[in-house]
């Protein structure tokens, strides 16, 4: 009986750099999966973000078994499919998108995937207060995994205060009143100064955004931080919080249980998330 079959893709922009071929595909072999990943570059095939449905409808009549969603289409892709679950419509943004005969149905593995990640990586972390920087795709799956998490209260700030305003409503209507608020980025000084952590969920730390998405002397030892970037794996906000004593957390781990949720969603087999983080350490540091 020769090894199942599958063809998954992902859509974004400036994806190359991406490690979820690799992630997926060496999961596989060790299934003993025949598994093909492909990138499909919006930027590269000259296409917006606005076409993200066609390119979906395209790669289910090419017989693709699912695909991955990325920057910036994780919210345009929403129109296009068939139904959501839960998470995803909860977030109103999708990652992984499901084929099921004529059916396109979208997840988000996102949220999944931080939620994990927090609890393994900072189980004992107080969450009475925390900050957390950015408020688009990313950023609404890690705010809703923190409050899932029992964070009493998420301040959001975004360069978009208008994004951050409606993140934070749409988190209040989910989980109670009062438990997410959005601040302007001018406030951030006394913001964090008050919080237990903070979250970076801004692209700003990855290779073609470097640097810190706050200044480095709001830091302080009483701040766990987190970390949604994982190339490189070591940010300078890492770096920094980690040399002034505050506990951290990679982006990392959330790149490998999300992807290990998009593995299963893909073939219904059960990956191993200690390998598959195993691989990202591997591959983070092979580039």
């Amino acid at each position: 009986m020769s090894p199942d079959s599958y063809l998954v893709g992902l859509i974004g922009s400036g994806i190359g750099p991406s490690l979820s071929p690799a992630l997926h595909e060496r999961e596989a072999d060790r299934q003993g999966l025949r598994y093909l990943y492909r990138l499909i570059d919006i930027g590269t095939l000259g296409v917006p973000p606005e076409k993200t449905g066609e390119l979906v409808r395209s790669a289910r009549d090419m017989g693709y078994d699912g695909l991955n969603v990325t920057h910036p289409c994780k919210q345009q892709v929403l129109a296009h499919l068939d139904a959501l679950s839960p998470q995803a419509e909860a977030l109103g943004a999708v990652n992984t998108v499901v084929f099921d005969g004529d059916l396109a149905i979208g997840h988000n593995t996102d949220a999944t995937g931080f939620a994990a990640s927090f609890a393994r990586g900072l189980p004992d972390a107080p969450l009475e207060r925390v900050v957390q920087l950015g408020a688009g795709g990313a950023g609404a799956a890690v705010a809703h995994a923190l409050l899932a998490l029992g964070a009493g209260r998420l301040t959001v700030l975004d360069a978009l205060p208008d994004r951050a305003a409606a993140l934070a409503d749409s988190l209040n209507h989910h989980f109670g009143p009062g438990r997410a608020v959005a601040a302007d980025l001018l406030d951030i000084a006394a913001r964090t100064a008050g919080a237990d952590g903070l979250v970076n969920a801004t692209p700003i730390g990855m290779a073609a955004h470097p640097g810190l998405p706050l200044p480095a002397e709001l830091l302080h030892s009483g701040l766990w931080v987190a970390e949604v970037v994982y190339r490189p794996l070591e940010t300078t906000l890492v770096r920094t919080a980690r040399a002034l004593g505050c506990p951290t957390l990679d982006g990392g781990g959330m790149a490998a249980y999300q992807a290990a949720d998009a593995f299963r969603l893909f073939t219904g087999r059960e990956p191993d998330t200690a390998r598959m983080l195993a691989d990202i350490a591997d591959l983070t540091s092979a580039h």
